[in-house]
């Protein structure tokens, strides 16, 4: 729908707005000429403009030649090169705003339970006692992130296994600043998922009265929405990351079996839950959009960039190559995932 709204704003003919892939199952054709379309596999969808060779939005300099000089300033391909970055940004940016939206509505909706993020017990012989946390220690930030409460704690390190995290601690009045790497540590979820997590040896006891509904107001909501957008795409290059210096786990790579999975076990957890699985889903979508692979937002952005330096575009044959190589190198990602989730 980003690249929709966008793509009308710029004047450019579209040819069909489909969800899922494959033949159509039922559609529309609108007073503009697109065709409206639900889609066999439902995998996601496309927009296709006008004089696009396929789904991917790879030019078709062939058809775009015989367009009447009408219809040739509508096409996508005849658009000044900011046009088309706009329309390609505009894709992943709406799964930005998405994810904001539901987050900033559940936020102001429901609040967030906090407890004190102070710490009781330091495991002996730990990563936290070896770094010099000790109890009663009240943890104020971790990487730059604030903690608002012992939840907080949890989170910011459990997704930093092997990776080194900065932690400010306030003692007796007095800040200090640790610099300590969580041990990786195999644990199973309630629903028998092997999950790989950072760990320091520090935990909390938790009593009815520690814990306290905290409601910000429509400014203050923001600001924690915009945080922990921040922290999910920060947490997600990390985990992208890790696979290229050799720490990544392969295990923790999914595909559409392994979300169907996911999504029916975090329902049975309520609709709340499934609801910010939703939001997670679509910020990540969004991320991997954005990576400059040939057939990705990522990779028609890479092609315009180099446009808008160059003055001129690629070679056709230069683009051809790379939607090839982009075509290999997400096919091989699909397939690996889905053998990863089926065994």
């Amino acid at each position: 729908m980003g690249h929709y709204l966008v793509a009308r704003f710029n004047g450019i003919a579209i040819k069909t707005f489909s969800i899922g892939f494959g033949k159509e199952l039922l559609g529309f054709t609108d007073k503009h000429g697109t065709r409206w379309k639900i889609s066999m596999i439902p995998l996601g969808g496309y927009v296709q403009f006008l004089g696009d060779m396929n789904v991917a939005s790879v030019p078709d300099p062939k058809a775009i030649a015989q367009f009447s000089s009408e219809e040739a300033p509508r096409l996508f391909a005849n658009k000044s090169v900011w046009a088309r970055i706009s329309v390609v940004i505009a894709g992943p940016l709406a799964n930005v705003i998405f994810t904001f939206l539901i987050l900033y509505a559940l936020l102001l909706g429901y609040g967030k339970y906090t407890i004190p993020a102070i710490i009781d017990n330091v495991a002996p012989n730990g990563v936290a006692q070896m770094a010099g946390i000790e109890p009663k220690d009240e943890i104020i930030s971790i990487d730059g992130y604030d903690v608002r409460s012992f939840s907080d704690i949890q989170k910011l390190v459990s997704t930093s296994p092997d990776r080194p995290i900065e932690i400010v601690l306030k003692r007796e009045l007095e800040l200090k600043t640790i610099i300590l790497t969580p041990v990786s540590t195999q644990v199973t979820d309630r629903f028998g998922n092997s999950n790989r997590i950072g760990r320091i040896g520090i935990s909390r006891t938790t009593n009815p009265d520690d814990v306290t509904l905290f409601k910000p107001n429509m400014f203050e909501a923001v600001g924690m929405t915009v945080e922990e957008i921040t922290f999910i795409i920060d947490r997600t290059a990390a985990f992208l990351g890790d696979f290229f210096v050799g720490r990544g786990d392969l295990e923790q790579l999914g595909g559409p079996i392994k979300i169907a999975k996911v999504s029916g076990e975090v329902a049975t957890l309520g609709i709340l839950a499934l609801i910010n699985l939703a939001a997670l889903l679509s910020l990540n979508i969004g991320i991997f959009n954005l990576l400059p692979i040939p057939m990705l937002d990522g990779g028609h952005l890479l092609y315009y960039i180099i446009e808008a330096i160059r003055k001129k575009p690629l070679s056709m044959r230069i683009q051809e190559a790379g939607y090839k190589i982009g075509l290999f190198l997400v096919l091989s990602l699909m397939i690996f995932t889905v053998f990863n989730d089926l065994t």
